[in-house]
Protein backbone atom coordinates (compact mmCIF):
# COMPACT_ATOMS: atom_id res chain seq x y z
CA UNK A 1 0.00 0.00 0.00
CA UNK A 2 1.14 3.18 -0.91
CA UNK A 3 1.51 6.80 1.02
CA UNK A 4 -1.86 8.49 1.37
CA UNK A 5 -2.82 12.25 1.10
CA UNK A 6 -4.82 13.86 4.18
CA UNK A 7 -7.29 13.68 0.98
CA UNK A 8 -7.67 10.44 0.27
CA UNK A 9 -11.02 10.10 2.06
CA UNK A 10 -12.16 12.60 0.11
CA UNK A 11 -11.06 10.91 -2.92
CA UNK A 12 -12.85 8.06 -2.62
CA UNK A 13 -16.43 9.68 -1.75
CA UNK A 14 -16.48 11.62 -4.98
CA UNK A 15 -15.61 8.24 -6.93
CA UNK A 16 -12.19 8.91 -7.74
CA UNK A 17 -10.25 5.67 -9.22
CA UNK A 18 -6.90 5.03 -7.18
CA UNK A 19 -3.51 4.42 -8.66
CA UNK A 20 -0.01 4.00 -7.00
CA UNK A 21 2.18 7.20 -8.42
CA UNK A 22 5.68 7.44 -7.07
CA UNK A 23 4.96 5.58 -3.68
CA UNK A 24 1.40 7.58 -3.28
CA UNK A 25 -2.06 6.50 -3.90
CA UNK A 26 -3.01 9.20 -5.80
CA UNK A 27 -6.33 9.55 -7.81
CA UNK A 28 -6.17 9.03 -11.57
CA UNK A 29 -9.67 10.28 -12.20
CA UNK A 30 -13.35 10.97 -11.30
CA UNK A 31 -16.00 11.12 -14.27
CA UNK A 32 -13.24 10.60 -17.26
CA UNK A 33 -10.02 12.40 -18.00
CA UNK A 34 -11.85 14.18 -21.02
CA UNK A 35 -14.41 15.93 -18.67
CA UNK A 36 -11.77 16.91 -15.96
CA UNK A 37 -9.67 18.18 -19.02
CA UNK A 38 -12.76 20.46 -20.80
CA UNK A 39 -13.84 21.53 -17.06
CA UNK A 40 -9.51 22.81 -16.42
CA UNK A 41 -9.45 24.25 -19.99
CA UNK A 42 -13.11 25.89 -20.07
CA UNK A 43 -14.42 26.46 -16.23
CA UNK A 44 -12.05 25.56 -13.21
CA UNK A 45 -10.79 22.06 -11.85
CA UNK A 46 -9.04 21.08 -8.51
CA UNK A 47 -5.80 18.59 -8.17
CA UNK A 48 -4.50 17.38 -4.67
CA UNK A 49 -0.76 17.38 -5.26
CA UNK A 50 -0.21 16.92 -1.95
CA UNK A 51 2.72 14.39 -2.94
CA UNK A 52 4.76 17.20 -4.04
CA UNK A 53 7.91 17.65 -1.58
CA UNK A 54 8.38 20.89 0.11
CA UNK A 55 12.44 21.67 1.78
CA UNK A 56 12.53 24.84 3.75
CA UNK A 57 16.37 26.10 3.19
CA UNK A 58 16.55 28.93 5.83
CA UNK A 59 19.81 30.44 7.39
CA UNK A 60 22.57 33.50 6.47
CA UNK A 61 24.03 31.32 3.84
CA UNK A 62 20.73 29.90 2.63
CA UNK A 63 20.96 32.32 -0.46
CA UNK A 64 24.22 31.51 -1.81
CA UNK A 65 24.10 28.00 -0.98
CA UNK A 66 21.07 27.42 -3.67
CA UNK A 67 22.31 30.03 -6.11
CA UNK A 68 25.10 27.36 -6.40
CA UNK A 69 22.82 24.53 -6.86
CA UNK A 70 20.20 25.59 -9.15
CA UNK A 71 20.12 26.83 -12.89
CA UNK A 72 18.39 29.90 -12.54
CA UNK A 73 19.23 33.06 -11.39
CA UNK A 74 18.08 34.24 -7.48
CA UNK A 75 18.70 37.31 -7.63
CA UNK A 76 15.20 38.12 -9.88
CA UNK A 77 13.31 36.65 -6.31
CA UNK A 78 12.58 38.59 -3.61
CA UNK A 79 10.07 37.91 -0.55
CA UNK A 80 7.06 37.25 -2.22
CA UNK A 81 7.99 35.92 -5.33
CA UNK A 82 8.46 32.28 -7.01
CA UNK A 83 10.55 30.71 -9.75
CA UNK A 84 10.97 27.86 -12.25
CA UNK A 85 14.34 26.07 -11.89
CA UNK A 86 16.32 22.83 -12.63
CA UNK A 87 18.94 20.83 -10.21
CA UNK A 88 21.97 19.58 -12.03
CA UNK A 89 24.91 17.07 -11.11
CA UNK A 90 28.02 17.90 -12.23
CA UNK A 91 28.09 16.51 -15.81
CA UNK A 92 24.67 18.85 -16.54
CA UNK A 93 22.19 15.79 -15.80
CA UNK A 94 18.99 16.69 -14.56
CA UNK A 95 18.74 15.57 -10.93
CA UNK A 96 15.29 17.65 -10.76
CA UNK A 97 13.20 20.44 -11.62
CA UNK A 98 11.74 22.24 -9.06
CA UNK A 99 10.03 25.72 -7.92
CA UNK A 100 11.99 27.97 -5.23
CA UNK A 101 10.25 30.30 -3.22
CA UNK A 102 11.51 33.17 -1.12
CA UNK A 103 9.57 33.19 2.31
CA UNK A 104 11.88 35.74 3.69
CA UNK A 105 15.18 37.55 3.38
CA UNK A 106 16.75 34.27 4.24
CA UNK A 107 13.92 31.83 4.13
CA UNK A 108 13.48 29.48 0.61
CA UNK A 109 11.19 26.51 0.11
CA UNK A 110 11.68 24.08 -2.27
CA UNK A 111 9.07 22.17 -4.09
CA UNK A 112 10.41 18.83 -5.58
CA UNK A 113 8.59 16.22 -7.79
CA UNK A 114 7.48 13.05 -4.93
CA UNK A 115 9.89 10.85 -6.57
CA UNK A 116 12.74 12.63 -6.19
CA UNK A 117 12.14 14.26 -2.68
CA UNK A 118 14.34 11.68 -0.83
CA UNK A 119 17.42 11.89 -3.35
CA UNK A 120 16.80 16.11 -3.44
CA UNK A 121 17.23 16.02 0.34
CA UNK A 122 20.36 14.23 0.47
CA UNK A 123 21.57 16.03 -2.59
CA UNK A 124 21.22 19.16 -0.68
CA UNK A 125 22.62 17.80 3.03
CA UNK A 126 25.74 16.74 0.71
CA UNK A 127 26.17 20.41 -0.41
CA UNK A 128 25.71 21.72 3.51
CA UNK A 129 29.31 21.51 4.59
CA UNK A 130 30.95 24.37 5.80
CA UNK A 131 27.85 27.35 4.90
CA UNK A 132 25.89 28.03 7.58
CA UNK A 133 22.31 26.93 6.38
CA UNK A 134 19.22 24.85 7.87
CA UNK A 135 17.21 22.46 6.03
CA UNK A 136 13.84 21.17 6.63
CA UNK A 137 11.61 18.74 5.15
CA UNK A 138 8.32 19.88 5.76
CA UNK A 139 6.32 17.65 3.13
CA UNK A 140 5.16 15.47 5.50
CA UNK A 141 2.90 18.35 7.09
CA UNK A 142 2.41 20.23 4.02
CA UNK A 143 -1.06 19.80 1.74
CA UNK A 144 -1.67 21.18 -1.67
CA UNK A 145 -4.51 21.81 -3.84
CA UNK A 146 -4.62 23.20 -7.21
CA UNK A 147 -7.22 25.05 -8.49
CA UNK A 148 -6.81 25.49 -12.18
CA UNK A 149 -8.48 27.17 -14.91
CA UNK A 150 -10.64 30.35 -16.11
CA UNK A 151 -12.91 30.77 -13.30
CA UNK A 152 -10.06 30.06 -10.57
CA UNK A 153 -10.15 33.57 -9.21
CA UNK A 154 -13.57 33.57 -8.60
CA UNK A 155 -14.12 30.18 -7.31
CA UNK A 156 -11.36 31.54 -4.69
CA UNK A 157 -12.76 34.76 -4.00
CA UNK A 158 -16.07 32.80 -3.33
CA UNK A 159 -14.28 31.39 -0.43
CA UNK A 160 -12.89 34.55 0.97
CA UNK A 161 -9.21 34.52 -0.39
CA UNK A 162 -8.84 37.17 -2.84
CA UNK A 163 -5.42 36.40 -5.14
CA UNK A 164 -6.64 38.52 -8.47
CA UNK A 165 -4.32 41.07 -8.11
CA UNK A 166 -1.27 38.38 -7.78
CA UNK A 167 1.26 38.04 -10.59
CA UNK A 168 2.52 34.96 -12.28
CA UNK A 169 5.17 33.47 -9.71
CA UNK A 170 3.86 35.61 -7.23
CA UNK A 171 2.34 34.64 -3.83
CA UNK A 172 0.08 35.61 -1.00
CA UNK A 173 -0.62 34.63 2.44
CA UNK A 174 -4.71 34.23 3.26
CA UNK A 175 -6.65 32.58 5.39
CA UNK A 176 -9.30 29.67 5.09
CA UNK A 177 -11.27 29.09 8.03
CA UNK A 178 -9.00 28.35 10.99
CA UNK A 179 -5.81 27.46 8.31
CA UNK A 180 -3.15 29.78 6.75
CA UNK A 181 -3.31 29.36 3.28
CA UNK A 182 0.28 30.23 0.75
CA UNK A 183 -1.47 31.21 -2.42
CA UNK A 184 0.88 31.10 -5.18
CA UNK A 185 0.12 31.99 -9.06
CA UNK A 186 1.12 29.06 -10.59
CA UNK A 187 0.58 25.83 -11.96
CA UNK A 188 0.83 22.47 -14.61
CA UNK A 189 -1.70 23.16 -16.68
CA UNK A 190 -1.03 25.93 -18.96
CA UNK A 191 -3.93 27.63 -17.59
CA UNK A 192 -4.74 30.77 -14.89
CA UNK A 193 -4.97 29.27 -11.39
CA UNK A 194 -3.12 28.74 -8.23
CA UNK A 195 -1.22 26.22 -5.71
CA UNK A 196 -2.88 26.64 -2.26
CA UNK A 197 -0.23 25.47 0.51
CA UNK A 198 -1.67 24.51 3.91
CA UNK A 199 -2.02 22.06 6.87
CA UNK A 200 -3.94 18.77 6.00
CA UNK A 201 -7.12 19.52 7.51
CA UNK A 202 -7.69 22.86 5.87
CA UNK A 203 -6.73 20.98 2.47
CA UNK A 204 -9.46 18.92 3.13
CA UNK A 205 -12.12 21.64 4.03
CA UNK A 206 -10.90 24.16 1.15
CA UNK A 207 -11.21 20.96 -1.61
CA UNK A 208 -14.93 19.69 0.29
CA UNK A 209 -16.23 23.91 0.10
CA UNK A 210 -14.36 23.87 -3.92
CA UNK A 211 -16.51 20.96 -4.46
CA UNK A 212 -19.87 22.40 -2.79
CA UNK A 213 -19.26 25.56 -5.28
CA UNK A 214 -18.91 23.09 -8.36
CA UNK A 215 -15.11 22.65 -8.70
CA UNK A 216 -14.60 19.82 -10.31
CA UNK A 217 -11.95 17.19 -8.77
CA UNK A 218 -8.97 16.38 -11.38
CA UNK A 219 -7.22 13.36 -11.37
CA UNK A 220 -3.62 12.41 -12.71
CA UNK A 221 -4.97 11.52 -15.72
CA UNK A 222 -6.24 15.01 -16.67
CA UNK A 223 -2.99 16.29 -15.04
CA UNK A 224 -1.04 14.81 -17.33
CA UNK A 225 -2.87 15.59 -20.96
CA UNK A 226 -3.22 19.56 -19.99
CA UNK A 227 0.84 19.16 -19.13
CA UNK A 228 1.82 18.26 -22.53
CA UNK A 229 -0.56 20.08 -24.27
CA UNK A 230 1.18 23.17 -22.76
CA UNK A 231 4.32 21.53 -23.36
CA UNK A 232 5.34 21.42 -19.39
CA UNK A 233 8.53 18.35 -18.81
CA UNK A 234 7.55 15.38 -16.34
CA UNK A 235 10.32 14.16 -14.47
CA UNK A 236 11.19 10.36 -15.33
CA UNK A 237 9.86 11.34 -19.00
CA UNK A 238 11.44 14.68 -20.27
CA UNK A 239 13.45 15.11 -17.94
CA UNK A 240 16.42 13.11 -16.36
CA UNK A 241 19.71 12.50 -14.70
CA UNK A 242 20.43 11.37 -18.32
CA UNK A 243 19.43 14.63 -20.06
CA UNK A 244 20.08 17.84 -19.54
CA UNK A 245 18.52 21.01 -19.33
CA UNK A 246 19.64 22.21 -22.87
CA UNK A 247 19.16 19.28 -24.35
CA UNK A 248 15.36 19.33 -22.94
CA UNK A 249 14.48 22.85 -24.57
CA UNK A 250 14.57 24.41 -20.90
CA UNK A 251 17.75 26.99 -21.77
CA UNK A 252 16.22 30.06 -20.45
CA UNK A 253 16.28 28.59 -17.38
CA UNK A 254 19.75 28.21 -16.74
CA UNK A 255 21.47 31.33 -16.51
CA UNK A 256 25.35 31.47 -17.37
CA UNK A 257 26.16 34.70 -16.40
CA UNK A 258 24.83 34.48 -12.92
CA UNK A 259 28.12 32.51 -11.49
CA UNK A 260 29.41 29.33 -10.59
CA UNK A 261 26.78 26.41 -9.80
CA UNK A 262 27.14 22.80 -10.28
CA UNK A 263 27.19 21.27 -13.62
CA UNK A 264 28.10 24.81 -15.29
CA UNK A 265 31.12 23.42 -17.03
CA UNK A 266 29.10 20.93 -18.61
CA UNK A 267 25.86 23.23 -19.68
CA UNK A 268 28.14 25.85 -20.54
CA UNK A 269 30.02 23.65 -23.36
CA UNK A 270 27.02 21.87 -24.21
CA UNK A 271 25.11 25.49 -24.78
CA UNK A 272 28.47 26.72 -26.96
CA UNK A 273 28.95 23.38 -29.08
CA UNK A 274 25.30 22.64 -29.82
CA UNK A 275 23.47 19.94 -28.05
CA UNK A 276 23.29 16.26 -29.99
CA UNK A 277 19.49 16.07 -29.36
CA UNK A 278 16.83 18.19 -28.51
CA UNK A 279 13.16 18.19 -27.29
CA UNK A 280 10.37 18.35 -29.56
CA UNK A 281 6.64 18.66 -30.05
CA UNK A 282 5.45 16.16 -33.08
CA UNK A 283 1.93 15.70 -34.58
CA UNK A 284 0.81 12.81 -35.87
CA UNK A 285 -0.32 12.70 -38.73
CA UNK A 286 -2.87 9.96 -38.69
CA UNK A 287 -4.91 8.80 -34.96
CA UNK A 288 -2.25 6.57 -34.13
CA UNK A 289 -1.14 7.71 -30.20
CA UNK A 290 2.85 7.82 -29.67
CA UNK A 291 3.52 6.46 -26.26
CA UNK A 292 6.63 6.67 -24.07
CA UNK A 293 9.82 4.99 -25.07
CA UNK A 294 8.19 4.84 -28.88
CA UNK A 295 10.99 4.69 -31.48
CA UNK A 296 11.55 7.89 -33.58
CA UNK A 297 12.75 7.16 -37.16
CA UNK A 298 14.22 9.38 -40.04
CA UNK A 299 14.33 7.31 -43.44
CA UNK A 300 15.90 4.19 -42.19
CA UNK A 301 17.63 5.56 -39.32
CA UNK A 302 16.80 5.63 -35.32
CA UNK A 303 16.73 9.14 -34.32
CA UNK A 304 15.14 9.28 -31.28
CA UNK A 305 12.53 8.41 -29.10
CA UNK A 306 8.73 9.39 -27.64
CA UNK A 307 9.12 10.54 -24.42
CA UNK A 308 5.30 11.68 -23.86
CA UNK A 309 1.89 11.18 -26.02
CA UNK A 310 -1.87 11.56 -25.77
CA UNK A 311 -4.45 12.22 -27.70
CA UNK A 312 -5.10 16.17 -27.53
CA UNK A 313 -8.74 16.51 -26.08
CA UNK A 314 -8.17 20.08 -27.24
CA UNK A 315 -6.48 20.15 -30.65
CA UNK A 316 -8.51 16.68 -31.12
CA UNK A 317 -5.70 14.99 -32.87
CA UNK A 318 -2.50 12.90 -31.43
CA UNK A 319 0.64 15.12 -29.89
CA UNK A 320 3.80 14.23 -28.67
CA UNK A 321 7.19 15.12 -26.77
CA UNK A 322 10.25 13.36 -28.36
CA UNK A 323 13.97 13.80 -27.72
CA UNK A 324 15.34 13.72 -31.24
CA UNK A 325 18.94 14.05 -32.99
CA UNK A 326 19.36 17.60 -33.27
CA UNK A 327 19.93 17.25 -37.08
CA UNK A 328 16.03 15.88 -37.30
CA UNK A 329 14.30 18.36 -34.81
CA UNK A 330 13.41 21.10 -37.11
CA UNK A 331 9.94 22.11 -37.57
CA UNK A 332 8.36 20.24 -40.17
CA UNK A 333 10.99 17.72 -40.48
CA UNK A 334 8.92 14.58 -41.40
CA UNK A 335 9.29 11.88 -38.87
CA UNK A 336 7.89 8.73 -38.52
CA UNK A 337 7.00 6.85 -35.13
CA UNK A 338 7.10 2.91 -34.52
CA UNK A 339 3.87 1.97 -33.12
CA UNK A 340 3.70 -1.84 -32.57
CA UNK A 341 5.77 -2.93 -35.53
CA UNK A 342 4.46 -0.24 -38.00
CA UNK A 343 5.78 3.16 -39.03
CA UNK A 344 3.34 5.87 -38.41
CA UNK A 345 4.25 9.29 -39.86
CA UNK A 346 4.50 12.81 -37.93
CA UNK A 347 5.93 15.76 -38.34
CA UNK A 348 7.89 18.35 -35.84
CA UNK A 349 5.50 21.35 -34.66
CA UNK A 350 5.87 24.40 -32.93
CA UNK A 351 5.23 24.38 -29.21
CA UNK A 352 3.71 24.50 -26.92
CA UNK A 353 0.73 22.79 -28.59
CA UNK A 354 -1.83 24.65 -26.54
CA UNK A 355 -1.73 28.44 -25.33
CA UNK A 356 -4.63 29.84 -23.56
CA UNK A 357 -6.51 32.48 -25.31
CA UNK A 358 -5.25 35.81 -24.75
CA UNK A 359 -9.14 37.08 -23.18
CA UNK A 360 -8.13 34.69 -20.31
CA UNK A 361 -5.45 36.44 -19.38
CA UNK A 362 -6.25 38.02 -15.98
CA UNK A 363 -3.79 40.52 -14.39
CA UNK A 364 -1.30 38.41 -13.74
CA UNK A 365 1.77 37.87 -16.82
CA UNK A 366 4.88 35.94 -16.35
CA UNK A 367 7.88 37.51 -16.52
Amino acid sequence: MGKRTPLYDLHLRYGARMVEFSGWEMPVQYTSILDEHRAVRTDVGMFDVSHMGEIEVAGPDSFSFLQRLLTNDLTRLKPGRAMYTLMTDERGGTLDDLLVYQLGDSRFMLVVNAANREADVAWLRDHMTGVNVTMTDRSDDVALVAVQGPRAVDRLAQLGIEVDFLRAFSFTSARFQQGEVIASRTGYTGEDGFELYTDGDTACALFQALHDLGVKPCGLGARDTLRLEACLPLYGQELRRDVTPIEASLAPFVKFDKGDFVGREALLAQSEAGPRRRLVGVEMADRAIPRTGYKILQGERSVGEVTSGTMSPTLERPIGLALVETTSAAVGAALEVEIRGKRHAARVVPTPFYRRPKVRLSAAKEE
